[in-house]
């Protein structure tokens, strides 16, 4: 009697399972397929939610090429929303008072302050759009906000930023040789479907195709690029052995390598940004002035030679220098034309009310054909002047913060690591002027765990912490046990 219940439950299932994926086809059948895998990931997230922000780091290099490969249309950002919401529940659930106290933090304050006017742009009486407001703030605060507290909660370790750091030079490496293949050997059909789509205005420029390997486009390809070069240079010159040192020289090469390839004049910054700010932290004159000397030597030869002009990725970078580059004029005369817009109207036009979700939420007004290659212009356009200074003023705040603590830490390694993450922040923050960079994946992952671990480091480091107690609870030399101390009047 039982067997026979039992093979008539499961003929029911295989009937429905059968007509169901008859009418959806493959993808039908793609989801029953993941389904016991899915339901797995979720019972391990539940169980260490450490597993969902970690599944959220490597998404981020991944999540915006994806729709290349994968037709139908499938929303994988939303899909990160969903990872993301899914850890930060776990994490509620699973989360003792002990490791909540880690979000009594300054960072997470600060990045509040900022998520709550952001909030409040949903009531801009300029805004056009609440589904594009949802969209747009996602990059701008809300993973932000999310991620910050999940880094401090679950990821607050000497080796969780070890393991980042690999995470994110291995994903580097990944991406700029796949950008060498594109270079080589040309794109797939998907790849060619976006550049047809409207991607080759930007990415085919006099025959040649700016790499964008699995990246949302060439400028972020470049910037993630240039973000990992100069983080791994800074590391190569650092207290560690020679494999760890050849290591950090290799994916320094290739990551440069695949900047030049991305043929984006931004991210030229993050390298000139970071790079200066290490010859300050390090505080040693000749060095220094040594740096500088060279700094200065290659933006001249850039700057007012032609040397090198034949190769076209040393002429991509020689014309982000040059103030009358058509593309240059181009962004002043928007930011002309904003800056009349923007006159009367404080708060901004609203977050999502420019540029590509502007387009697609409210086509035919007067930000959505305005190009915004500013990740500042941006915030301007649609947080206001008054959003710009608190998001210029919240990104300079962390960065004095950071500096602050690489002087205090005394531990050789840790302080080489937290240099090179502070470095690459400033360059991000550096080059952001000139393309979105910051709220895009996967740097802005990056820059959330590097504002974090800029902010704990000290936590670590047993010799400024015993300096600290040492600072609480001075002695006085002639008190300690032994000695007689007489006062002379």
């Amino acid at each position: 009697m039982r067997d026979g219940i039992a093979f008539a439950g499961f003929l029911i299932i295989a009937v429905i399972l059968g007509y169901t994926i008859s009418k959806g086809q493959i993808i039908t059948a793609g989801f029953y397929i993941a389904l016991p895998f899915l339901i797995g990931y979720l019972i391990l997230l539940f169980r260490n939610p450490k597993v969902g922000l970690l599944t959220c780091i490597h998404f981020a290099f991944i999540t915006n090429g994806l729709g290349r490969f994968i037709p139908g249309g499938i929303p994988f950002g939303l899909l990160t929303d969903a990872i993301l919401l899914l850890t930060v529940v776990a994490t509620i659930f699973k989360v003792s008072k002990e490791d909540a106290r880690r979000m009594n933090n300054p960072l997470f304050y600060i990045m509040l302050i900022w998520f709550a006017y952001t909030m409040l742009q949903v009531v801009n009486p300029e805004a056009r759009s609440k589904e594009a407001w949802f969209y747009a703030v996602r990059g701008v605060s809300l993973y932000m906000i999310q991620m910050i507290p999940l880094i401090l909660i679950l990821m607050n370790k000497r080796e969780d930023m070890d393991q980042l750091i690999k995470i994110w030079f291995i994903w580097s490496i990944i991406s700029a040789f796949y950008g060498f293949k594109m270079d080589l050997f040309g794109v797939t059909t998907g790849e060619r479907q976006w550049l047809d789509e409207g991607g080759k205005i930007t990415h085919e420029i006099h025959g040649r195709l700016r790499i964008f390997s699995f990246y949302s486009d060439a400028g972020q390809f470049g910037a993630a690029m240039a973000h990992t070069c100069i983080s791994a240079l800074l590391l190569a010159i650092g207290p560690y052995t020679n494999r760890q040192k050849y290591f950090y020289w290799f994916v320094c090469a290739v990551c440069f390598w695949g900047y030049a390839l991305s043929g984006s004049r931004g991210p030229l910054f993050v390298i000139a940004g970071g790079g200066f700010l290490y010859l300050f932290l390090i505080g040693n004159f000749r060095i220094l002035l040594t740096g500088a000397i060279i700094g200065g030597f290659l933006f001249c030869l850039l700057k007012f030679t032609h040397i090198g002009d034949a190769n076209y990725q040393i002429h991509r970078m020689r014309t982000g220098l040059d103030p009358n580059d058509a593309s240059l004029q181009v962004r002043i005369d928007n930011q002309k034309r904003l800056a009349v817009y923007l006159a009367t109207r404080p708060l901004g036009g609203g977050i999502g009310s420019g540029g590509s979700w502007g387009a697609r939420f409210s086509p035919g007004s007067f930000l959505s054909d305005v190009a915004l290659d500013s990740w500042y212009v941006k915030i301007w356009v649609e947080t206001g002047i008054v959003g710009l200074i608190l998001h210029i003023i919240t990104l300079i705040t962390v960065l004095i913060v950071a500096c602050i603590k690489v002087f205090q830490l005394k531990d050789p390694d840790l302080r080489q690591k937290i240099i090179s993450l502070t470095c690459g922040y400033f360059g991000i923050i550096v080059a952001s002027y000139g393309n979105q960079i910051l709220g895009q994946m996967p740097t802005g992952t990056i820059i959330y765990f590097s504002m974090v671990y800029m902010f704990i480091c000290t936590q670590w480091d047993p010799e400024t912490q015993n300096e600290f107690a040492d600072n609480k609870n001075p002695v006085n030399p002639a008190l300690k046990p032994g000695k007689v101390f007489v006062k002379i009047s």
